[in-house]
């Protein structure tokens, strides 16, 4: 079942063909989702017919069955005369025109998500440029769809905790996933899985404090995501890795938290952000 808090994969693929079609030099580029081991073509980006559209890949078959079949890319010169592939897709491919090709997988957890592609209707092989580029929006999908997943486990383990679930273990439990989720805000590419996983992070705090106290400091999101961190008894070091931040802006974002709290430690920090409902 897909995860409502989850948006959909393919808009992240789709914004990344986007973003190799407009830095590299290739007229073509296009991709998929893989789900077990079939490929579904759904994203183009130059094309001129309709044949590659709706298009499935079976694992090992073509180009991209082979890029899914050994988790690596997978490139041909001239795509109907290669006897190094497969030839199921020969009506869509050549009724395209496309000659040399490039097939990048998306491995998350070494297991093929997504395959990537670049190709030309010429048999120059494509450039290093255009390699180079497409093998970064595949490791930048990559991360992309593993923080997601994250997301979703992590919201299925608050799924499971029941809301009269006091126990101190418990609730050291939920306010570790609490500081997981507002560190996933921090790195995910999509502003509209960061603006909800945000929202959870509230909904969470306020199952188990209750509504913020009406004299309450205003934290910023990034102060709480530093305090959320040291709550677990994180060094700045370590809430500036997990948070994808530098050690002195984390050092920052504390001393401004500290000061709003009135506080005079990092502890007595969080203590204080608890007691105003700011933390659970």
């Amino acid at each position: 079942m897909t995860s409502l808090l989850r948006p959909r994969d393919g808009d992240a693929l789709r914004a990344e063909i986007r973003w190799v079609a407009g830095r590299a030099s290739v007229p073509v580029v296009f991709g998929g989702a893989v789900d077990e081991d079939t490929l579904l073509l759904t994203e183009f980006v130059g094309t001129v017919t309709t044949g590659l559209r709706g298009l499935s890949v079976l694992r090992t078959s073509g180009l991209g069955g082979q890029a899914m079949e050994h988790r690596r890319p997978a490139s041909v010169a001239d795509y109907r005369g290669s006897s190094t592939i497969t030839h199921h897709y020969d009506a869509a491919v050549v009724g395209e025109g496309l000659r040399s090709v490039l097939a990048v997988p998306v491995l998350v957890a070494d297991r093929p998500r997504a395959v990537l592609y670049a190709a030309t209707r010429g048999t120059a092989p494509l450039g290093d440029r255009t390699a180079e580029v497409i093998l970064q929006a595949g490791r930048r999908l990559a991360t992309e769809i593993a923080v997601r997943d994250e997301v979703d486990r992590r919201v299925r383990l608050l799924e499971l905790a029941t809301p009269t679930t006091t126990a101190p273990a418990a609730t050291e439990e939920l306010r570790e996933i609490h500081a997981e989720l507002r560190a996933l805000a921090t790195v995910t590419g999509d502003p509209a899985l960061r603006e909800r996983l945000s929202g959870v992070c509230e909904r969470l705090t306020g199952v188990l404090t209750g509504e913020p106290a009406g004299a309450a400091p205003r934290l910023s999101r990034r102060e709480l995501d530093v305090l959320a961190q040291v709550a677990l008894g994180c060094s700045n070091q370590e809430a500036a890795l997990r948070l994808s931040l530098g050690a002195e802006t984390v050092k920052s974002y504390l001393r401004q938290a500290m000061s709003k709290l009135d506080a005079g430690t990092r502890y007595e920090a969080v203590a204080r952000a608890r007691r105003h409902g700011l933390l659970p």
